[in-house]
């Protein structure tokens, strides 16, 4: 089941996967007693015989606790996932959720002079020409932590710095998930509609990237520039100067961080507003431009009244593809409108549902699930019901998961939670709604279907004169002057400064 571990290396993933195993068995974290009501018969009686197996250590302490102190001895892996858990309070618990949260920003910090000679080693100059004042861990994370520095012009910033010996910890983390989603695709064949090896490798992937800093410094810029354009949400400054491979260094973030009980208390904050801020600033990053922060719970982001929202630590960062954001759009588009019908249809064009199942009897499935949660608060709806409905619909009709899509429906998991858990009474539709009418509107209009049609024709006309050109200097000289007349090249430029002239009388026309 080694595919990519042969040998020892794969012996030590099997012994760790054997290990984690064990370890959330001795925590009851497995298979928790907690669950029972929810379980069938066979799991029941399973958590039942591990929990002897595993002595009265499985029997203390709240699930979430269990959970929490299990996960972060795990690994950075164990925590991201915990950190996911910890904003579905909906589903697990608001007890469960609370106590997972500390696996957002509250772990155990490393030495601040480990912190500093990373640094030291990172730039050309003492660390005291830079920071004036350099302070111990505010914020430790899986993978990194945060210290409030001063920089020598006065700025208040946050430093980010890698834990120590962190690339090793992550790699045996990868080959660990590799293994295990292996045997899952091997072993479990009902598992292969979520495509666990696939999920496993965007996973990994997107923790290497983490290991970068200077990466996590590009993607903050970026973002920056991308909120700005909006306002919903703004990110840090980067402090180019105080960037490495393993710190990090930006503007200090204005606000409360959410993860903190005292967030939303603060005078002033309005929480319906917020909670939209967040879900309309994360889906016009991925709708307008393809890119988002992807890693959006709370302890990555800090709020301010009246709905201010700063988020921080780009490590991970998601995109997605003009065909991505139409889909997704026009998916959206269809449930504000209620028009089951077309969200089906868009689900066969995307590929999603294979051709094979009926486009009528999938629309009704969809409205199945659709209906029910129209008009309704959040804290009416069941989520864990209703993603259940989705997992039931989605195996009838053969959806399999898709590797692209994996950072975007986590992310938007994450979003929906956390706003739930700002505003209880959060509609998400209603969020959502002037993002998507302001993508279809422009993006789909008469407009920009005559601009992608002109497109399309001018690029396939010039890839023709670039034949033509091409075929015209591999042919030999003639003997003689050749006729008069109009070359293919020049005959399909014209022809294409033709389409443009037309397409721009078009353009102008619809547009009054």
């Amino acid at each position: 089941s080694c595919r990519h571990a042969p040998g020892p290396r794969c012996l030590m993933a099997l012994l760790r996967l054997i290990g984690a195993g064990w370890v959330l068995v001795r925590a009851d974290a497995l298979l928790p007693r907690e669950t029972e009501g929810l379980l069938p018969a066979p799991l029941v009686a399973l958590g039942k015989v591990l929990r002897l197996l595993a002595g009265p250590q499985a029997r203390r302490g709240r699930p979430g606790e269990r959970m929490a102190k299990a996960l972060e001895g795990l690994g950075p892996v164990a925590i991201k996932l915990g950190q996911l858990l910890s904003t579905r309070a909906d589903i697990l618990g608001v007890d469960f959720a609370d106590d997972l949260s500390r696996l957002k920003d509250q772990l155990q910090p490393f030495d601040t002079k480990l912190a500093t000679a990373v640094i030291q080693a990172g730039i050309d100059q003492p660390i005291s020409e830079l920071f004036v004042e350099f302070g111990p861990a505010v914020a430790a994370a899986s993978i990194a932590q945060a210290h409030r520095a001063v920089l020598a012009d006065g700025r208040v910033v946050a430093v980010k710095v890698l834990r120590p010996d962190i690339e090793q910890a992550v790699a045996k983390d990868v080959a660990v998930l590799t293994l295990a989603a292996d045997l899952a695709h091997r072993l479990v064949p009902l598992s292969r509609r979520l495509a666990p090896r696939d999920l496993a490798s965007t996973v990994s992937r997107s923790l290497i990237l983490e290991l970068d800093l200077r990466l996590e410094a590009a993607g903050a810029d970026e973002l920056g520039e991308v909120m700005a354009k909006d306002g919903w949400m703004s990110a840090p400054k980067v402090v180019w100067e105080g960037v490495g491979k393993r710190f990090l260094t930006l503007t200090w973030a204005d606000g409360q961080p959410l993860s903190s009980a005292l967030s939303l208390e603060q005078p002033g904050l309005d929480r319906p507003a917020l909670a939209n801020s967040l879900m309309r600033g994360f889906l016009a990053q991925a709708l307008d431009h393809g890119v988002f922060h992807a890693d959006l719970h709370e302890g990555n982001l800090f709020v301010g009244p009246p709905s201010a929202i700063v988020a921080v630590d780009y490590g991970i960062m998601g995109r997605i593809g003009p065909d991505e954001r139409r889909y997704l759009a026009e998916i959206l588009w269809g449930f504000l409108r209620r028009d089951y019908r077309r969200v089906a249809e868009v689900h066969f064009e995307a590929g999603y549902v294979p051709a094979i199942h009926s486009v009528d009897a999938f629309a009704q499935a969809l409205r199945a699930v659709g209906q029910p949660i129209f008009g309704r608060s959040a804290k009416d709806v069941s989520m864990g019901r209703l993603l259940g409905q989705l997992f039931e619909i989605t195996a009838l009709f053969d959806m399999h998961l898709r590797p692209e899509l994996v950072l975007l429906q986590k992310t938007m998991v994450t979003v929906e939670g956390v706003a739930r858990r700002i505003d209880p009474d959060h509609d998400i539709w209603a969020a959502a709604e002037p993002v998507v009418r302001r993508w279809i509107a422009r993006e789909l209009s008469p407009t920009e279907k005559v601009k992608s049609l002109f497109n399309d024709a001018v690029g396939a006309l010039q890839s023709l004169a670039r034949l033509a050109e091409a075929e015209r200097k591999t042919q030999p000289a003639p003997a003689e002057p050749a006729p008069t007349g109009i070359s293919p090249f020049w005959l399909a430029l014209s022809f294409s400064a033709a389409v443009t002239f037309v397409a721009i009388l078009v353009i102008k026309f619809l547009n009054g």
